[in-house]
C-alpha cells in the first residue's frame, strides 16, 4: 500500500496545530484515504485510540489498512487502537459516549478523496462521463439525477445559486427544468453541457469550467453536507459542557476543519469566533491556514483548502 494515490491537504500544519501526545483519544470525522489518521495514529501511539468515520465504506476499510500500516503491523492485521465507523460524523458524539470515550483530538477534512472524484460511476467530475450519482455514500437514498428530475426550477435555482454561488443559477435552472422534460438527466456530460449551453458565450471566458459550481451545489445537497457540518459545529459546543457522563470532549481538547469553499468557511469561521467570545475556547489560528505554494502545486485540491483550529478551555478558564 506505498502508493496511496490520495495527497493529505495541509498534513504537517493539521498535526502541529493538533499536536496529538501519546495515550489520547483523536477522532477524525472524515477518514478517507487515511493519510490524516495514519500520522494521529502515529502521534498518539499504542497507547491512544483512534475512531475513524466515514460515509464510503471502502475508503473506510482501506484506511484502516493504512493506519495499521503506519502503526507497523504486519500485513492482514489492523491496529486494534482503531475504530472505523460506517456513519456520518453528526453521530459521532454518541458513538464516543457508547464506547465511554472523551476526544482529546477532532479533525473533519471536509473535501472528498481523489478516488471519489475520479471515479467515473461516482458522478462527482464531468471529465469524464458517467451516471449522475454524487452520493458519497453509495447506499443513500437521493442521487443528483433524482434532484434534477422532481425539484421545482425555483428550488434548482435556490440551491445552485446558494450552495455553488452561481452567479447564472436562474438561467441554468431554467434550461434543466426545460431539458428534463424531453430527456431526463442522468449523465454527467449531458448536465455538463447544458450549463455550458445556459452560459451561452460568457463559457468561452469563464476562468473555470461553468459546470463546476452547479456540481458542487448538487453534491452538497444530495449529500446534506452543510447540515452535518452544522451539526459538528452544535455538537462542538456542547462538548465538554454539562454532566460528566454526557461529554464526549475532553477540556482541553484540540479541534481543527479543513473546508474547501466559502459556506462551509464562514461556518466554521462564525462558530469558532463564538466559542472563543463566551471563553470557551482559545483560537488557535486567527486567520485560516492555507497550503503553501509548493503544496499547490503538487496537489491542486489544495487550492481552496482552508484551516481553522481551536482548543476548548479548561474548566477554571470559563467564566
Amino acid at each position: 500500500m506505498a502508493d496511496h494515490g490520495h495527497i493529505p491537504v495541509l498534513l504537517e500544519e493539521t498535526v502541529e496545530l493538533l499536536s496529538p501526545r501519546p495515550g489520547e483519544v483523536a477522532v477524525d470525522c472524515t477518514i478517507g484515504r487515511g493519510g490524516h489518521a495514519a500520522a494521529l495514529a502515529k502521534a498518539v501511539g499504542v497507547e491512544g485510540r483512534l475512531v475513524g468515520f466515514d460515509l464510503d465504506r471502502e475508503n473506510l476499510d482501506y484506511s484502516a489498512r493504512r493506519v495499521a500500516e503506519a502503526m507497523g503491523r504486519e500485513r492482514g492485521d489492523l491496529w486494534e487502537g482503531l475504530t472505523a465507523l460506517h456513519d456520518s460524523f453528526v453521530r459521532m458524539p454518541d458513538h464516543l459516549r457508547e464506547m465511554g470515550l472523551k476526544a482529546d483530538i477532532v479533525l473533519a477534512d471536509l473535501g472528498f478523496c481523489s478516488s471519489q472524484m475520479d471515479d467515473p460511476g461516482r458522478g462527482l467530475g464531468f471529465s469524464t462521463d458517467g451516471p449522475l450519482d454524487m452520493r458519497l455514500d453509495p447506499t443513500g437514498p437521493v442521487t443528483a439525477a433524482d434532484l434534477l428530475a422532481t425539484l421545482p426550477e425555483k428550488e434548482l435555482q435556490r440551491i445552485i445559486g446558494e450552495y455553488g454561488e452561481e452567479p447564472f443559477a436562474g438561467r441554468i435552472a431554467r434550461k434543466l427544468a426545460q431539458n428534463r422534460d424531453s430527456e431526463p438527466i442522468r449523465t454527467t456530460s449531458r448536465l455538463a453541457r447544458l450549463v455550458e449551453e445556459a452560459y451561452g458565450r460568457r463559457a468561452h471566458s469563464s476562468r473555470m469550467h461553468p459546470a463546476t459550481r452547479t456540481f458542487m451545489a448538487l453534491r452538497i445537497a444530495v449529500n446534506d453536507e452543510l447540515a452535518a457540518l452544522e451539526g459538528l459545529l452544535a455538537e462542538i459546543v456542547v462538548g465538554c459542557e454539562g454532566p460528566e457522563e454526557g461529554r464526549w470532549l475532553n477540556a482541553g481538547a484540540r479541534i481543527a476543519i479543513i473546508s474547501f469553499h466559502s459556506l462551509e468557511d464562514r461556518l466554521v469561521k462564525r462558530a469558532f469566533a463564538e466559542l472563543a467570545k463566551h471563553d470557551r475556547a482559545t483560537r488557535l489560528t486567527k486567520r485560516p491556514v492555507e497550503a503553501s505554494e509548493k503544496e499547490r502545486q503538487e496537489n491542486p485540491r489544495s487550492r481552496s483548502a482552508k484551516l481553522r483550529a481551536v482548543r476548548m478551555a479548561d474548566p477554571p478558564e470559563r467564566k
